[in-house]
Formats: C-alpha cells, structure tokens, sequence
C-alpha cells in the first residue's frame, strides 16, 4: 500500500547481506501423475567446484549459485530483474561478500560472535516490531522463503563480521561526535506533519495475476465495503474489523494502521486521511489498490526530533559510514595475508565496480520519521 514501505528485504540489505528469495528445493513441482519432486540444488545441476580459496576461506559454486537465486528471486517478487549483462557484474559481487564475510568471521574473537549474535537479535525484534506482529515476520519469512533459525543465523554472520570490522578499524562514535552531527545537519532531523491512521481495504485486482476484477466482482466487493463502512460508523471497533476483513497484509494484524507523512501514500488515500477529524471515518476511498475506508487516529504536528531520540540512529550512521572509507584498504591487506585466490577465470576477470567517493561532509542519516 505505501510506496515506500518497511520490509523484511530492505532490512536484509541493511545488514549487509545478499537478498533471500525463494529457498532452493523448497518449491515443489508437480508431475502428470501428480506427485511431487524437489527442485534441484545447483551443485547437483552444475557441480560444486571451487571458486575462492585461502586460509580461512573456501567459497565454492553453490554457495555463490544459492545468492544469486536468492537475489533473482526477490527481484523477481518486486516485479523486477537483473537484466543479463549486469550477472557477470553481479556475480563478483555476491562472490567478493561471500570473500569479504568469511575472512572477518576467521577473524572474529568469542566476544565478537557474542556481541554479534546479540545484535543480531536486536535486529530481529526490531524487525518483527516494524512489521507489527509475528504473525507478519512469519508471513515474511516464507515469502523470502527463509526459516526465523536461518535469519538469525544470517543475521549473526553479518553482526559478527560488523563487530570485527569496529573492533578492528577502531571505530567508536561517541555522543560528542553525534551531538556535532546533530547540530550540523539541523533540517535532517525535522519531523514533517503526520497522520497515525488506520485503514480497511477490498483489493480489486486478482493478487495471483495482478488483474483487475470484473466490474461484477467490484461491484460485490464494493458493496461488502459499505457493510463495513455502517458498521464502523456504528461503533463496531475498527481494528477488529481491519484484522478479519482487510486484504492488505502490511498492516490488517496491526489493526489496519500506519503513521505517515505527506508524499508517502498514493495521492486519494493522503488526501482522504489528513482530512479527517480524529475518531472520523472517511467515506469509501477507491484507489488503484482497490477499495478503503480510513479512520484517523491521531494528528502529529511538525517537530524537531529530540537529540536522544535520533542518537542511536545517528552513531549507527556516522559508524557505517566511518567502515565504508576504511573498509576497502583493510579487506585488500587481509586478503593479501590470507592469501585469497579467485580460480574462476572468468569471475576473476570481472572487475568489480567502484563506489563513487563521498564528500566529507555527506551526511549519512536522516533521522525521526518513524
């Protein structure tokens, strides 16, 4: 529903991983006789030969061959894809993480893999919080065809070789150099006007095709919509009603709601909301998505994010982008000494891509819209 939307993949990428997508052999496929037969693993198709290697490091083709699905697949479930001249490009990539991670894991100390695992599990709970119950992570979960086991697991290689990398690089932020970014950058931490909403919607496209509706079957769903809408405005509690009957699944488990700013929903739904009154229920919305009625929480003035609020965010900025300047030179002389060789020819020959330099004055976080 929102264009732009918190998600379980978004917070994958933040923790510096390859994207999951559907999970190899999990998918079944159906024969003419009607039993089922597992996909196969790359490594069965193709072999299972040696791409890197050096102490501390062996990263062979399947591995690299499960990101890469794992990567075309979510693309896939975004409605987008990679196109095939940027794979080769793509392929080094996925390959130099892979490198990149288990070189930091050889170097990782028992008080690191502690630490990274307790980040790790912040990192969930602040993820499950996002997406408003377990029920919705879960639902997550399977569509990014992953188990909570293998998240954490992921998401605790990712935490420990961070942890490395500050232990390493000696990067500590403090609340003094939060407190100059702060006071550096004051319009970053300018909280817009917002909404606390909630919302019941009837889809009118087919969710397995992505069609629209007959105008029959819109017209039905049309007419269960102003069901809804007397009971609502009879003083049935909304949230209920959006957790049985609403077909968006990024909000129906958090009762229907979401806080947003301006520019955030589709054009109809923003100007219904911050026209409501607080406790008003609107009349039905029709968007692209389908049918809504909106009921307004809350009204949230324009402010200025508080310094301690914004200050977890802000270290955690300044520190990423303290590792990315140092990053590049630290993972060159650790594959030196552990002497890392890419055996693939044609990987080996792939150059990777240069990052463009930041400025020494780019900013590297935005805080407050919460």
């Amino acid at each position: 529903m929102k264009r732009t939307t918190e998600s379980l993949v978004l917070l994958l990428l933040a923790a510096g991983l390859p994207v999951w997508g559907a999970a190899p052999g999990q998918a079944a496929a159906t024969n003419a006789g009607g039993s089922s037969k597992p996909e196969l693993m790359p490594s069965e198709l193709f072999g299972n030969n040696i791409l890197a290697q050096g102490k501390g490091v062996k990263v062979t083709r399947s591995q690299l061959d499960n990101e890469v699905i794992r990567l075309k697949a979510q693309a896939a479930g975004h409605n987008q894809s990679i196109p095939p001249e940027q794979m080769g490009m793509m392929e080094r990539q996925v390959l130099e993480q892979l490198i990149q991670v288990q070189l930091l894991q050889a170097n990782a100390t028992e008080a690191d893999k502690a630490a990274g695992k307790a980040l790790a599990e912040k990192r969930f709970e602040e993820a499950k919080t996002k997406l408003g119950s377990e029920e919705a992570l879960t639902r997550q979960l399977r569509l990014i065809g992953a188990t909570r086991e293998e998240l954490l697991a992921k998401w605790t290689e990712s935490a420990t070789a961070e942890t490395v990398l500050k232990r390493e690089l000696k990067v500590n932020i403090t609340e003094a150099d939060a407190r100059k970014y702060y006071d550096d950058y004051p319009a970053r931490f300018e909280q817009p006007e917002m909404v606390r909403a909630s919302h019941i919607l009837l889809v009118t496209t087919d969710p397995k095709t992505n069609t629209e509706l007959t105008e029959d079957q819109k017209a039905a769903k049309r007419k269960d919509m102003e069901g809804l809408l007397k009971r609502a405005r009879a003083g049935e509690d909304f949230a209920k009603l959006a957790e049985k009957y609403s077909e968006d699944p990024g909000s129906k488990e958090k009762g229907g709601e979401y806080t947003f700013p301006r520019r955030q929903m589709v054009p109809e739904f923003e100007a219904a909301a911050f026209s409501l009154q607080t406790n008003q229920v609107s009349d039905i919305i029709t968007t692209r998505f389908g049918y809504h009625i909106i009921k307004l929480s809350e009204k949230i003035p324009a402010r200025k994010v508080e310094f301690e609020k914004a200050l977890p965010e802000i270290k955690d900025g300044l520190t990423q982008q303290a590792l990315q300047k140092q990053l590049p030179e630290y993972m060159t002389k650790l594959e030196k000494e552990a002497g890392v060789e890419i055996l693939d020819e044609k990987l080996k020959a792939q150059a990777l891509p240069v990052p463009p330099a930041l400025p020494a004055d780019h900013p590297p976080v935005k805080a407050g819209i919460q």
